[in-house]
């Protein structure tokens, strides 16, 4: 969040890109970064403006009618109100004339995660006079993404919970399997969301995702008692599971299993995704050690390459992974993908994402495996501390 701690660290990053500064806009929460940084509180329906100057004081923006929300702006800072578009516009125009700044805007939506200000709004800031407009990515990436010492310990304490739930988990399918009483994909999971309470973690309110056979080739699968499927003895079973500390960082991992001894074609498959994925795991590992820039799309295009060699290219139709930040599962950083989108941002101490290749041949198998990744200086933290080599049997 902005604070007057983190103003000049902030500061010092616009003058480097060479910004006169940064306009944060939100309207009713389409901006969930502007959001996360502003760190308002209570009910806001009107348009807002934060302007956050190379050198300086920042200055809000914010409708008459709503003064309450801006109670923990810092006193120090400037806060101003309007009523009318006319003195919106007008006070857009004194902070942004002759100025470059950086917006929550990709161009061509390459990467939508940051493409959260609307064209109207950009058509307005130019007539208001902004020399120039550019994204926002890699301030987004250092100051929204980043993670904190604590919330580093949450996520590894989550993590090593989330593993062995997961073990379990597959333990209990195995053995339901052979009692004539096979458990179900949706038991499995109510079975995992009571195993998270009582570790006191808690997920969103959709998953995990427990997948049975064929299942598992749709990455979005969800259980339902309204459609049950038993987990029988053959059956690949794929779980894919996440969950927090409450105020902590998500963990986030997809474990693959068999009921019995898998199948060649099985092996086969689960065999290119994980070389995909420590493909992936050890190219950021030693660019960064080397401390070469990295970008998300130059990892995923690593694993992508490893599952394509293997001939099921057509079958990996995601990204290898997406951005984890201190707000969000599914974050504002720098996701690894250069197939969904054009994500170029650099990766930086600090951030962390998933890695988590898969193949899908529908109606017949699909697999994935996921770990998670936070980059300290110079080499990379995989979470959890021990993950999947080979398919796991029960």
């Amino acid at each position: 969040m902005l604070t007057p701690a983190s103003l000049p660290a902030l500061q010092q990053s616009l003058r480097d890109a060479e910004l006169d500064g940064w306009l944060l806009f939100d309207f009713q929460g389409c901006n969930p970064i502007a959001a996360s940084l502003v760190g308002m509180q209570g009910f806001v329906s009107r348009r807002i403006f934060v302007w956050i100057p190379a050198e300086g004081v920042p200055s809000a923006l914010g409708h008459a009618i709503e003064p309450g929300p801006w109670r923990t702006w810092p006193s120090g800072w400037t806060h101003s109100t309007y009523s009318s578009w006319r003195e919106l516009e007008a006070s857009v125009s004194a902070v942004v004339r002759d100025r470059r700044i950086a917006m929550e805007y990709s161009a061509g939506d390459a990467v939508p995660y940051l493409d959260r200000v609307p064209a109207g709004v950009l058509d307005m800031v130019r007539n208001a006079g902004a020399s120039e407009i550019v994204s926002s990515g890699e301030l987004v990436t250092r100051f929204v993404a980043v993670w904190s010492e604590d919330g580093v310990a949450s996520h590894l304490r989550a993590a090593e919970a989330i593993r062995g739930i997961a073990h379990e988990a597959f333990r209990i399918a195995g053995t339901r399997a052979r009692t004539g009483d096979p458990i179900a994909e949706h038991e499995l999971m109510a079975w995992i969301l009571e195993r998270f309470q009582a570790a006191e973690l808690e997920a969103p309110d959709h998953g995990p995702n427990v997948s049975a056979g064929a299942n598992a080739a749709n990455p979005h699968y969800e259980p339902s008692e309204k459609r049950p499927r038993r987990i029988v003895e053959g059956d690949v079973l794929l779980i894919d599971l996440w969950a927090r500390e409450p105020g902590g960082i998500f963990a986030d991992q997809t474990w693959m299993a068999t009921i019995g001894e898998p199948s060649a074609r099985a092996q086969e498959i689960w065999a290119a995704v994980r070389d995909a994925r420590d493909a992936a795991i050890q190219f950021v590992q030693a660019e960064v050690a080397a401390g070469r820039a990295v970008r998300g799309g130059d990892v995923d295009d690593e694993a992508r390459r490893v599952i394509e060699e293997r001939g099921f290219g057509q079958w990996f139709t995601h990204r290898t992974g997406h951005s984890i930040d201190p707000r969000s599962l599914h974050g504002a950083g720098p996701h690894l993908d250069n197939l969904e989108t054009r994500e170029e941002r650099l990766l930086v101490p600090g951030v962390g994402f998933s890695i988590e290749p898969g193949i899908y041949i529908p109606d017949e198998i699909g697999m994935r495996t996921e770990v998670n990744a936070y980059l300290e200086q110079g080499r990379v933290v995989i979470t959890p501390s021990v993950y999947q080599r080979d398919l796991i049997v029960v």
